[in-house]
């Protein structure tokens, strides 16, 4: 095909779209579900209406090829677990009896059973569900979903391509099954897995696809030759079938480097590649190869992962250069938008100045379809998009809000000796433990405690002003009152207020802060029914006034035990934001540290003798190149120091991190400097603790001992023995006892339940332990 017939030819698609519903209607069905108030039925209803809505509204936006399989009642990854029959022994039962309540019981687990784990989905917020495999592991096809929704959207007419998470993927996120040996390699079972692929391939060309979507953005990270070597197998493989559809293998979140001309050479029929991260790497690849002749190209030119306004002019030219390197040139996001929000014209608080910046998934398909009418018709066809685009650009570019001299004039001075605490930890730790007189394997939560309806009842009261503030932070005092009172009353030994009064970790700070901006209805899923309203970091930050001060005093002043004050580090608050992309993330890191550093210092002279400063975000933000890293944690830690090396050596200073792997972090975890860390354990089985006295991490550790994403209640004999495997591995005056993460998402009876449990299971093995 010719550059122009290939211009010509090009059409708008997406990779998958927000599954949650403009009112979050799925979170809700799902939610009454596991409660018993919504039938099976109907939260099967709810959600083919929510499908059948997506659907149209990406057709009538002028998107030609709409995705199907993206849509999960939990997670993408354990619908493929499903669909290649990839069942764990400990539900098998379940899923037998009841697909669907064994398949919440994978996400969740029982009483009885535990979860798969958890954990990120490459370098993004969302999460998925681990798939467990071993040598023995027997994969069988069941396409039934992927087919059944195939069929909803092309009985609404458009064209439907279904997208699913590709064979080599789904073996490099799997981890070895329990009771597995540690060093299995599930790619080992790539051979074993093809045949079911290609049965559900046919099932899917049967049901009338006459393209399916594989996802492989595992391939943009490093890998060997002897993975790209599987990958080139396995894609000869499905490429090879007969009784296929046309396969578009696509990749995101990077760029493929040496995978590559591995699949620019497989008998397969499209690639989709990432044009945003960065866009000359993928350019020059596809050079370097000779380009694709006699394939499609999707190119992801608009990034789907933040929200700010695309510059359609660039695109453009990025697309102009791509033509003639295909026999037809498709236009897309970057990666689905499931990891945007919904629509920025419900966003009826935000100045208007300002909503014309930003792009939602509706925003950013008509941002897709637009540059493909640009590149088929020619620019005379999009003469109006194009100069409002240009002036919503010069808008921001110009805005006072993103450049603030006091701002920046405080961020340049800050000099290496900022970042360092004035004693090392071995001089520290004595004087922290004569402040604190804790005993041996202290226990402590992780910040919040349940968001009760009552809670949420009082912050809609105060929106809707049947309460004043008066009456507002009444009740807040009343619930940090019943909280710490709990607390005392279990035997915990570092208390926490609770954080009653904040409705998300980032959202809080984001409020309080100059230079971002908060949404109403900006909700991103997070896992399962989890969804946040990421912040948006527009401009330069500052602190106008403190933030936790009056809170974390309040909570002291009801008991004689530690009260932690509670923070959000800097580079979580730039991770589970959108941040802005008009500079360096380590300027913009350096000046949210200098903000909450101004917090630490004021907690600090209020009294507060712990601060706990959760960076839960540090690996997952972690470059997914190792070549990336070094310069990524350079900025992470030295924001981390920024923020904490102002206080007392006396003064306790923690950080908290779940639900990612962190064993390539070890030596950035120790960068950090905080005098405890608190780890996600259990689900790994305390894999961590290893991980830490392999590195001889010098300080203290709690590693996780209660798995807060599920609503089982651990027993105390299961707390024990997750006690021991951490004494193994790191010492007992140096270990501390306390769940995997914040308690906010779950209910009191299996609070309370868990941290009985928790101190007991503590207590008992104080009373192992030689006195010291």
């Amino acid at each position: 095909m010719t550059t122009k017939s290939a211009a010509a030819a090009a059409r708008a698609t997406v990779y998958g779209y927000p599954r949650q519903g403009q009112g979050r209607e799925l979170k809700k069905a799902v939610e009454g579900y596991w409660k018993g108030r919504v039938t099976a039925e109907a939260l099967r209803t709810t959600a083919a209406g929510l499908r059948r809505a997506n659907w149209r509204q990406l057709a009538e936006a002028g998107i030609t090829e709409v995705p199907t399989g993206d849509f999960s009642l939990y997670d993408h990854v354990l619908d493929t677990t499903v669909m290649v029959g990839a069942i764990p022994d400990r539900h098998r039962d379940a899923v037998a009896t009841d697909a669907l309540d064994g398949y919440f019981a994978m996400a969740r687990g029982t009483q009885d059973v535990a979860p798969l784990e958890m954990t990120k989905w490459f370098d993004t917020n969302y999460h998925y569900l681990v798939p467990e495999l071993g040598p023995g592991t027997v994969f069988t096809a069941d396409s039934a979903k992927q087919v059944a929704e195939l069929k909803e959207a092309l009985a609404l007419g458009p064209a439907a391509r279904p997208v699913l998470v590709g064979p080599v993927t789904y073996l490099l996120l799997a981890k070895p099954a329990p009771g597995v040996a540690a060093d299995f390699e599930p790619l080992t079972l790539l051979d074993r897995l093809l045949p079911v692929y290609a049965e559900v391939l046919a099932d899917l060309r049967a049901a009338g696809a006459r393209w399916v979507q594989l996802d492989e953005p595992a391939l943009v990270q490093d890998r060997t030759p002897a993975q790209l070597d599987a990958t080139a197998r396995a894609y000869r493989a499905l490429g090879a079938l007969t009784d296929r559809p046309k396969l578009l293998v696509a990749s995101y979140f990077g760029h493929l480097g040496d995978a590559l001309p591995v699949l620019a050479k497989a008998p397969v029929d499209g690639l989709a590649l990432d044009f945003t991260e960065p866009a000359a790497a993928h350019l020059e690849g596809l050079a370097a190869v000779g380009g694709l002749p006699g394939k499609r190209l999707v190119a992801g030119v608009v990034n789907g992962r933040n929200i700010w306004v695309d510059d359609l002019e660039r695109s453009l030219t990025t697309l102009g250069t791509l033509l003639g390197l295909a026999d037809r040139v498709d236009v897309a996001a970057s990666c689905s938008l499931l990891h945007v929000p919904l629509d920025a014209t419900a966003e009826k608080d935000v100045d208007p100045q300002i909503l014309r910046w930003l792009s939602f998934a509706r925003q950013k398909t008509a941002e897709v379809v637009t540059l493909a009418t640009g590149l088929a018709q020619g620019t005379g066809a999009i003469t109006g998009e194009l100069a409002a685009n240009r002036a919503a650009l010069a808008s921001r570019a110009g805005s006072p809000l993103t450049r603030v001299p006091a701002v920046r004039a405080r961020a340049g001075a800050v000099t290496g000796a900022d970042g360092s605490r004035s004693r090392p930890y071995p001089e520290r730790a004595p004087a922290q433990r004569a402040r604190l007189g804790l005993p041996l394997l202290p226990t402590t939560t992780i910040g919040s405690f349940p968001q009760t309806s009552a809670l949420r009842a009082a912050r809609a009261d105060l929106r809707a002003g049947r309460i004043g503030t008066d009456g507002y932070e009444e009740r807040i005092r009343a619930e940090i009152r019943e909280v710490v009172s709990f607390q005392e009353k279990t035997g915990l030994d570092v208390l926490v207020h609770g954080e009653p009064e904040r409705d998300d970790m980032v959202q809080y700070f984001a409020e309080r802060l100059d230079g971002y901006l908060a949404t109403r209805h900006g909700w991103v899923q997070s896992y399962g029914t989890r969804y946040v309203r990421p912040p948006i970091l527009a401009g330069d930050i500052s602190r106008p006034a403190p933030m936790t001060v009056r809170w974390t005093a309040y909570a002291q002043s009801l008991t004689t035990k530690p009260v932690k004050g509670m923070l959000t580090g800097p580079v979580t608050m730039l991770a589970w934001s959108f941040v802005r992309d008009d500079q360096p993330l380590g300027d913009t890191a350096r000046q949210v540290a200098l903000a909450l550093r101004d917090e630490v210092d004021d907690l600090e002279a209020a009294g507060t003798p712990v601060i706990q400063v959760d960076e839960p975000a540090l690996r997952e933000t972690l470059p997914l190149r190792s070549a990336d890293r070094a310069a990524y944690l350079a900025w992470a830690t030295e924001a981390f120091r920024l923020t904490t090396s102002g206080v007392r050596p006396d003064t306790q200073i923690h950080t908290h991190m779940c639900y990612a792997e962190f064993g390539d972090i070890v030596r950035a975890i120790d960068d950090l400097d905080a005098d405890v860390i608190s780890l996600e354990a259990a689900r790994s089985h305390m894999r961590v603790a290893h991980e830490l006295a392999e590195h001889g991490y010098p300080r203290e550790a709690g590693p996780g001992v209660w798995d807060i994403h599920s609503p089982r209640v651990p027993s105390p004999e299961e707390a024990t023995a997750l006690l021991r495997a951490g004494l193994e591995a790191i010492p007992a005056e140096r270990l501390w006892v306390n769940p995997d993460c914040g308690l906010k998402t779950r209910g009191w009876p299996e609070t309370r339940a868990s941290l009985e449990h928790l101190v007991a299971a503590a207590r008992a093995l104080r009373g192992e332990l030689p006195a010291s």
